[in-house]
């Protein structure tokens, strides 16, 4: 497997399970929010499917389940974790820590979350356009950093839910048709020319990383790839 030298490759992970997942409530900012036996298992699992690859960062959400899912997965290489403010999970206002089977008792702002997230504000929260916004100007903001390297960011499902609508050029009223279990794989390729290339999405299998006829563009060298071998 190759993929194009000339782009970033960023793998977007989300944090492991925990025990808020579990029951199905908002942690949001929540501190103390930790990963659970089963998260730090399936966060295991994929740090050995990733040990192969040359990351040479982790950039986090800087909430406990995410340092501890980022800890994990750079270990085997001791490779650095650096975490960031605008990688955190979005900010629910007073619907932290509800259940999720409460809130949707609240039909009117229920309904507008599912159907139409882009005109909903929680309540002294943020607005998932203004979370968009700030998570893909960190991913452009890495991707020009790492133009020619492989980095990961740990999240939050729907920080990358936002992510990936946003490089589909999907309308962020349809972001929620996306899934992003708990320690899944999504997969972007970003050329500092603006090419776009979105290459998985919540996987949780053996990673094959793009061959160069996904990711080069038009006008470079089609020889020009790095070999990477992985498991299948």
């Amino acid at each position: 497997m190759c993929y194009h030298r000339r782009m970033a490759l960023i793998l977007l992970v989300r944090h492991g399970q925990n025990e808020w997942v579990k029951e199905r409530r908002l942690a949001g900012w929540t501190p103390g929010v930790h990963l659970n036996d089963e998260g730090r298992q399936e966060v295991k699992a994929l740090a050995s499917r990733l040990s192969s690859l040359p990351i040479k960062m982790f950039y986090s959400s800087p909430l406990d389940r995410c340092l501890e899912t980022s800890e994990i997965l750079a270990e085997p290489n001791a490779v650095k974790v650096e975490s960031i403010i605008d990688l955190g999970e979005v900010r629910y206002g007073k619907w932290e820590g509800k259940k999720l089977k409460k809130l949707a008792r609240k039909k009117r702002k229920w309904r507008l979350v599912q159907h139409y997230p882009g005109r909903f504000r929680f309540p002294d929260g943020e607005s998932f356009m203004e979370v968009q916004t700030r998570a893909v100007k960190i991913i452009e903001r890495i991707s020009l950093l790492h133009n020619k390297e492989i980095i990961s960011v740990v999240s939050h499902a729907d920080v990358i839910k936002l992510i990936l609508a946003h490089y589909l050029g999907m309308h962020i009223d349809l972001f929620q048709r996306i899934s992003v279990s708990t320690a899944s794989l999504s997969i972007l390729a970003l050329s500092e020319k603006g090419s776009v290339h979105v290459v998985r999405i919540n996987d949780s299998g053996p990673i094959e990383l793009p061959g160069r006829e996904q990711t080069e563009d038009s006008d470079q060298d089609p020889d020009s790839g790095v070999e990477l071998e992985n498991e299948r």
